[in-house]
């Protein structure tokens, strides 16, 4: 019976623990029948967190036959956790022992404290009671100033599960965290105070044992000695036995060794700028396995080809595509009524809410439907794309012009062409600009290294001031908001390390506590200041202060170096590069000083000083930095900037000598972040562009541009021509030429633009010059043509064959080889060599086997392959790419470049036929969009001439391409005479008729099948003589190009202009 009333006990105990009420679980385990031992109920809420944990790992153990805690198991865990109670007032004992006597500060006390208080008191060594107690001290010190506010709980953690927390004041002690718990923070913890006697006993371990080493040196060296006679011994019997296994393998080491001609002859091949034949023959055997390169080189040539062949083609489409455009324009401006414009530009008008519209007919504005028009905004649209890719042109024109006067252009009109950097393709251009800019302003304006640092290079600035714009403001909020916040915030600190201002504070401090005039003469120089101890006390605490302070602001700085913009660390890499070119003597030091001076002085140290000014926090309405505040700034921007300059404070600044040291640290960690800095891709890497971007790109690139900004970069242009485009040729001296002068805002608006009778027709101007238009930059040029590419392709065949040839044949130059008949035997080795290959290639996957030319010409003798060798040099030589006069030394230096660069070529050559690859697919997918355009706008013009035929209907065009709906009427033929004709205008005249004869020939106009076309009968007294046809577009196409007189019958001229309006009036209802 009683066994029983066990189990229920112990039922009831795991019902408790379940429910995670520790007093309930306390009142089980108190069950006399129960049987648990060792209950202390001060306990209750420890003994339910060890018994749930235990309960928790035996439910998660897939063995457990049982998921209940039996009675030994709950007897473990209420003794583990009286254990835990001992061992968490042990250490509250030496918590607060130790902490209260050094508190009194009785280092006599210190030794029995941490005896009596710790669990293994033979740990603690009597002869280190003092470094004990100067140890703990000063850790408690330390700890203290970080303190502001404190309360009077402990906190211990046991087996990194439970946490005990005791009351130094109420002697409370408990298991959960209790209400309004502040931590004893000042306090050293029982870790600490045990981390420092081990550190004492490990320390005098060691000090002891290098004693008895000390005292025993000679024993020592002659057991050295012993165990490095016994261990030579033992390696010399060793290698002995292991030659003696491994003669053959040594016989062939001996033979490599004796290959030193080899490696001096690998040197030639490596360090001459024109190896000997003899040498690269030696060598040429590392391409014997390196076909699948040659193989390679090829492809890249054919994908070249092939991406220059689709260029043209996708060019010739959008070419097809523009004259698309000019076809329904004008079948628009054809069908479209004066009353249908009205009418358009009422609703416009009503629309804008009274805006000032601009308005342009056929033949006004930039942007009007005509040739002429046409022609000159094609030519801006390619100027501007000229400027934006070709970034020489506008470096030049930057330093052509007055740097207040650049500087206005590069924050309009640059910055506005390059879109302000908006997406990958305009930062990566605006950083080429940025480039090109720096390298022509260090190479003709800086004579000296120091000239980038106490100069004011116009680039610098320009790449400052962007980055420090909108783009880069962000940056400079994340690097130094947080910091300097918390200088800002903390209103005690006072950072004064000027001698003569502390002294005064002094002074006025000892007037105010005393109430009495100071003895102490109130003006005294820096020298007389320092002589009194209370200056430099006070001093000493700024300058601590100030170290503290930066280390902070260093930290951040060093820290996030990923948050700097990519283009200011690549314009600091090419700066870095730039200015070591120019001046290869300069050091490491004074390259990174520089990069430091852009990084550090110019972009971040203005934003620390001043913060409100750069927005680099928030300030609330009417507030600002107080005077302290701002030199607690200033003091910790002029540290940084000694810093990052590595200079020293001397002279004036002599007081500060003792943060030299520190100095010269804080340096070699600016020099480290400044090294890593200029550690970044090109932009080509970067944002994946190369020449072929722009011509695989659907969309044409797009600027907003003022009218006012387009009319001054023209005159820029033309007005510094001489100095950016010298040469006549130059692509830039082109268009300047097609666009002639410069227009005035109204020519370049259009006639009609503004009311001539306008009062305020000046001020009018002035506002519509600010009216910005959108630009699509196209390219005039096409990229060059293949004959490049064909002249690669026979130099890498060419090159193929000189190795086969070079291998089988001797001799000491090219042209020797060449000249000298080849022997039988050397046949019979060429042919077996190309046995051999032959046996490799049919190995070859089939996708990387050579191409049937490659292989007929591997499959040659010997001698015809020397002649093919020689007719290939010969049309080299016509290319300008090999030369007879030094025995064709260049395609050997191209051979020896091989075997060198074997590695490099190949990475890069996959590199580049995946990007081909990628270009050519992006070609193809952009060749598709065109057809489709094509497609659609050939529907679209047939659908538009369908509904032109239309009479007395609607104007809808319908996209379906089906022609007339069924049922429809062709119209009637018209028919007029030749006087009749005259009278309107529309005739002008018959070659070798007189007028008084136009009343005897007539003219049928008749409209055929085909929408648009007409035929035209002629007769001359009733005889028909001839027939013409008429298409509408071959007439809006020449009214476009302003073609106003035309022959019919190659006799009878006619007015183009009064013909079309002839045709829209009989045959379109008009």
């Amino acid at each position: 019976m009683g066994c029983f009333k066990g189990i229920v006990a112990i039922g009831y105990i795991n019902e408790a623990i379940d429910e995670g009420n520790p007093w309930r679980t306390l009142e089980t385990l108190l069950l006399p029948t129960a049987n648990v031992r060792d209950v202390d109920p001060a306990c209750a809420q420890h003994y339910q967190d060890v018994l749930y944990h235990a309960k928790s790992q035996k439910l998660k153990n897939p063995d457990s036959a049982s998921k209940v805690l039996w009675l030994d198991e709950i007897q473990q865990a209420v003794d583990e956790a009286n254990m835990d109670k001992d061992t968490a007032k042990q250490w509250v004992t030496l918590v607060v022992d130790v902490n209260q006597c050094l508190e009194r500060k009785k280092s006599s006390d210190a030794l029995s404290v941490l005896k009596s208080s710790t669990h293994n008191a033979n740990n603690i060594i009597p002869e280190c009671a003092d470094r004990y107690y100067d140890a703990l001290v000063k850790a408690k010190e330390l700890k203290s100033e970080r303190v502001s506010d404190e309360g009077s709980w402990l906190k211990f953690n046991l087996q990194e599960k439970y946490d005990y927390y005791y009351n130094i004041d109420s002697e409370e002690s408990c298991w959960v965290t209790p209400e309004s718990c502040l931590h004893k923070e000042s306090w050293l913890t029982g870790e600490e105070i045990e981390a420092f006697w081990k550190g004492h006993k490990q320390q005098k371990a060691y000090l002891h044992r290098r004693q008895m080493f000390n005292d025993n040196i000679d024993s020592i060296v002659k057991i050295q000695s012993w165990f490095r006679m016994v261990t030579a011994r033992k390696n010399y019997l060793s290698r002995l036995q292991y030659f003696r296994d491994h003669t053959n393998e040594i016989v062939k080491i001996q033979s490599l060794l004796r290959a030193t001609k080899a490696r001096d002859d690998y040197k030639t091949l490596v360090g001459s700028e024109n190896p000997p034949l003899p040498v690269i023959r030696k060598f040429v055997h590392l391409l014997h396995q390196s076909d699948l390169d040659f193989q390679e080189e090829l492809e890249v040539a054919r994908l070249r080809e092939e991406v220059v062949t689709k260029i043209r083609a996708n060019q010739q489409l959008e070419k097809d595509l523009n004259l698309m455009d000019i076809k329904i324009g004008l079948l628009v401006k054809n069908r479209i009524t004066l009353e249908d414009v009205i009418s358009h530009r009422t609703k416009l008008n009503k629309k804008k809410g009274g805006e000032m519209e601009i308005f342009n007919t056929d033949n006004q504005g930039i942007k009007s439907l005509s040739k002429e028009r046409r022609k000159i905004l094609e030519t801006y649209q390619q100027l501007f794309y000229l400027l934006q890719t070709n970034p020489l042109y506008l470096a030049k024109l930057i330093f052509q012009m007055p740097q207040n006067k650049s500087t206005k252009f590069m924050d309009t009109v640059i910055f506005t062409l390059y879109n302000y950097a908006s997406n990958q393709r305009e930062e990566y251009l605006l950083l080429k600009l940025f480039k090109t800019a720096l390298e022509e302003e260090i190479k003709s304006k800086v004579d000296q290294v120091q000239d980038i640092v106490t100069g004011n290079p116009t680039v610098i600035k320009m790449v400052v001031s962007f980055n420090r714009g909108a783009r880069g403001q962000n940056t400079l909020r994340q690097l130094l908001a947080p910091v300097v916040k918390e200088i800002i915030d903390d209103k005690s600190l006072i950072i004064n390390t000027s001698p003569v201002e502390v002294y005064k504070a002094w002074v006025n401090q000892l007037e105010t506590q005393t109430g009495e005039a100071s003895k102490l003469p109130y003006d005294v120089t820096t020298e007389q200041a320092l002589t009194y101890p209370e200056v430099k006390n006070k001093l000493e605490v700024s300058i601590e202060n100030l170290r503290r302070v930066t280390d902070k602001v260093l930290n951040s700085i060093i820290s996030s170096l990923d948050l700097l913009p990519y283009g200011l660390r690549y314009i600091a890499k090419v700066l870095k590069n730039s200015i070591h070119e120019k001046f290869p003597d300069a050091t490491e030091d004074e390259l990174l000083k520089i990069v430091g001076n852009l990084l550090y002085y110019r972009y971040m140290n203005p934003a620390i000083v001043a913060p409100d000014g750069f927005d680099i926090i928030d300030m609330t309405a009417g507030g600002q930095i107080n005077s302290d505040q701002r030199r607690n700034l200033g003091s910790v921007a002029k540290v940084l900037q000694h810093a990052a300059s590595n200079k020293l404070f001397e002279g004036e600044n002599e007081h500060l000598s003792s943060m030299n040291n520190y100095l010269s640290e804080t340096y070699q960690e600016f020099r480290k972040y400044f090294k890593e800095a200029c550690n970044v891709p090109e932009p080509e890497e970067k944002f994946n562009m190369d020449k072929y971007t722009d011509l695989v790109t659907v969309s044409k690139p797009v600027i907003y541009i003022s009218i006012e900004e387009i009319i001054n970069t023209h005159s820029l242009l033309l007005e510094h021509q001489d100095a950016i485009a010298p040469e006549k040729n130059d692509l830039l001296s082109e268009l300047l030429g097609l666009l002639g002068e410069v227009p005035t805002v109204e020519s370049f608006l259009g006639e009609g633009a503004v009311d001539p009778n306008d009062p305020n027709k000046a001020d009018t101007l002035n506002q519509l010059s600010k009216t910005e238009i959108s630009l699509f930059l196209t390219s005039k040029y096409d990229i060059e043509d293949g004959e490049a590419i064909d002249g690669r392709s026979l130099m890498i065949k060419t090159k193929k064959l000189i190795i086969d040839v070079i291998r089988n044949q001797p001799g000491n130059t090219l042209t020797e080889i060449l000249e000298t008949p080849a022997t039988a035997q050397q046949e019979a080795d060429h042919a077996a060599d190309m046995v051999s290959r032959a046996v490799i290639d049919s190995r070859t996957p089939g996708e990387t086997k050579d191409s049937q030319p490659m292989m007929e010409d591997t499959q040659l003798p010997l001698e015809q392959k020397k002649r093919k060798i020689q007719r290939n040099l010969r049309t080299l030589e016509q290319t300008g790419r090999v030369s007879s006069k030094n025995k064709y030394q260049d395609i050997l230096n191209e051979i020896a470049k091989d075997i060198r660069n074997q590695r490099i070529y190949r990475k890069l050559r996959k590199a580049e036929l995946a990007k081909l690859q990628q270009t050519l697919k992006a070609l193809n997918e952009k060749a598709a969009f065109y057809e489709e355009q094509v497609d659609y706008y050939d529907t679209y013009i047939k659908t538009c001439l369908d509904n032109l035929k239309r009479k007395n209907t609607r104007r809808s065009i319908k996209l379906d391409g089906k022609g007339e709906p069924k049922g429809a009427k062709r119209a009637k033929p018209v028919r007029y005479t030749a006087a009749k004709l005259h009278e309107k205008g529309i005739l002008l005249g018959i070659d070798d008729l007189q007028t008084n004869q136009f009343k005897n020939v007539t003219f049928d106009i008749i409209a055929t099948e085909d929408v648009g076309i007409f035929d035209v009968r002629s007769k001359f007294l009733g005889v028909e003589m001839e027939k013409v046809q008429l298409n509408i577009q071959d007439l809006l196409q020449m009214q476009y190009e302003g073609v106003a007189v035309m022959k019919m019958f190659d006799k009878v001229k006619v007015n183009v202009n009064l013909l079309i309006y002839l045709l829209n009036k009989k045959f379109y209802g008009k």
